[in-house]
């Protein structure tokens, strides 16, 4: 195939950075250049909730080199990305539309789930280490400006990730807003993060230790894999390696650190804050090894697209992550995981048996799945309410994979599974940004959700088996058991109407008996 060249553009809280790729067949990925320059649109979002217009003109700027260093690459395409710099301003879509009229370069803002799937992305496809060092349990720790993101792992699964506001741009704007003394700095930080660590180890931790961490950042990381040799896959440190960084942190002046980690002077001070925060996650989580892949958003940006274009091939399985997510979210909620699994099943056949009427793809089912898995979670909160219950857990809990539209969708088939079905008008009249295509999503995995629901109204698991054949306008539900399904057939009847409604198509249930 001919060579591809793609850039990877992070428009970031510190700064601009912009990598350029060459693919040149299957699985074959080349980082070509680095580009990057400060650009610290943090410390405006996070001191006053807007990016000032000088901070402004100092973007469009530097976007316009990037735009010409791109041309003289003869780039085939590019993905500009902005995280949470961009994505807390009060006035993000202004902001949006001024960079691409003044600079051409269009920008999207990834949600946090997105942003640290990219950077999780990042790292997984780091190949062997990366598999072998999450066989333990193990922590990814990625440390952002705005925010920091705990993910764990368990026997090669994600269990659970979660977001905490100890960004490194954020806490140094808090730092001086308090006047903070040199000497008061590493205490002030731990302060911090011991108080929300805490909360993190109490929910999810409990008793476990995590044996090793990934560090994901773009302060202690370039350092440690300079340190150890520059190969990412060596770039790991046992906890008393890390202790002798943290004393030469502490007893050098900030000349002799820049000069000794090879950085700017000006970088010193975020290096100090991402190097306690870590500090303190490892000994909160009982960690013994620290490993620095060297990765950066930009690497996770050029990881997507090739998937996208078929120019990569995943080693790992990322959509098992994100079930996993939703199995452990449905047992903090105390969900039947039992049920759940029963009706992930009775979903999927029926989904499978319609490829050719409901025209969705592998996207669509795992909202399925998802959906299925989260049908009963809002009941820890309200057996009367479960619908709008369900729904606000879903929608405030990030699931790591899922863009925030994907995660409205699933969260409004769970709710609409239990609540009167809301029409596009109606819906639209509410705080949404969901559009047509979305919405018809929406019905689509309602009715078939809603359908398999009363087959399993009981929750006894009545069903051995269930077979779904779709024939001219009908689908043919069989279901194998001796049981009694009077209740099951009544509550078939009662919403049949609506995926009749949204398929063209009529379900109609038979029992075949064992014996």
């Amino acid at each position: 195939m001919p060579i591809k060249t793609f850039a990877a553009i992070d428009v970031g809280s510190f700064e601009l950075a912009m990598k350029i790729f060459e693919f040149s067949g299957k699985n074959n990925i080349k980082e070509i250049d680095h580009i990057s320059q400060r650009l610290a649109l943090g410390s405006d979002t996070y001191a006053h909730g807007k990016i000032s217009p000088k901070r402004m003109d100092e973007l469009c700027r530097a976007l316009k080199e990037i735009a010409g260093i791109m041309k003289s690459y003869r780039v085939d395409a590019y993905r500009a990305y902005g995280t949470s710099a961009i994505r807390e301003t009060a006035n993000t879509t202004i902001v949006l539309d001024q960079i691409e009229q003044r600079t051409g370069i269009k920008v999207e803002v990834l949600s946090n789930s997105e942003q640290r799937f990219l950077d999780y992305k990042s790292v997984a496809f780091r190949g062997e280490t990366f598999r072998k060092i999450i066989e333990d349990k193990t922590a990814i720790v990625d440390i952002g400006g705005g925010s920091i993101q705990l993910s764990l792992f368990d026997n090669d699964v994600l269990t659970a990730t979660q977001n905490l506001k100890l960004g490194v741009l954020r806490v140094m704007e808090l730092l001086n807003r308090l006047n903070a003394k040199s000497s008061q700095m590493e205490s002030l930080i731990d302060e911090m993060a011991s108080a929300q660590l805490s909360t993190f180890k109490k929910l999810y931790l409990k008793d476990r230790t995590i044996k090793n961490i990934i560090v994901v950042d773009d302060y202690l990381s370039p350092y440690v894999v300079r340190r150890f040799g520059r190969d990412p896959s060596k770039a790991i440190a046992t906890l008393e390696d890390y202790e002798k960084l943290m004393d030469m942190l502490r007893s050098q002046s900030r000349s002799q650190i820049a000069s000794n980690m090879g950085i700017a002077e000006e970088r010193v001070p975020m290096v100090f804050i991402s190097a306690v925060i870590l500090r303190r996650t490892a000994l909160m989580m009982g960690a013994e090894m620290i490993w620095a892949p060297g990765v950066t958003l930009c690497d996770g940006i050029a990881y997507e697209y090739a998937e996208r274009n078929k120019l990569l091939v995943d080693e790992h399985d990322f959509e098992k992550d994100i079930l996993a997510c939703a199995v452990n979210i449905g047992k903090r909620y105390m969900g039947s995981r039992k049920r759940a699994e029963t009706l992930q099943d009775i979903t999927l056949t029926i989904f499978d048996s319609m490829k050719k009427i409901h025209g969705m793809g592998k996207r669509e089912r795992l909202y399925l799945r998802l959906a299925a898995l989260l049908h009963d979670c809002g009941k820890y909160i309200s057996m009367i309410n479960l619908g709008e219950a369900s729904y606000n857990i879903i929608m405030s809990t990030e699931i790591i994979g899922l863009s925030h539209i994907e995660r409205e969708i699933v969260a409004n088939v769970v709710r609409f599974n239990h609540v009167p079905f809301l029409y596009y008008e109606e819906m639209s009249a509410r705080e949404t940004r969901l559009d047509k295509d979305a919405y018809l999503v929406i019905a689509k995995l309602t009715a078939i959700l809603r359908i398999a629901n009363c087959l399993d109204r009981s929750h006894k698991q009545k069903l051995s088996g269930i077979r779904a054949v779709l024939k001219d306008n009908t689908l043919v539900l069989t279901v194998d058991t001796q049981e009694d399904i009077t209740l099951e057939r009544g509550y078939f009847e009662e919403r049949e109407g609506f995926f009749q409604e949204v398929f063209s198509v009529q379900p109609v249930l038979k029992q075949r008996k064992q014996f």
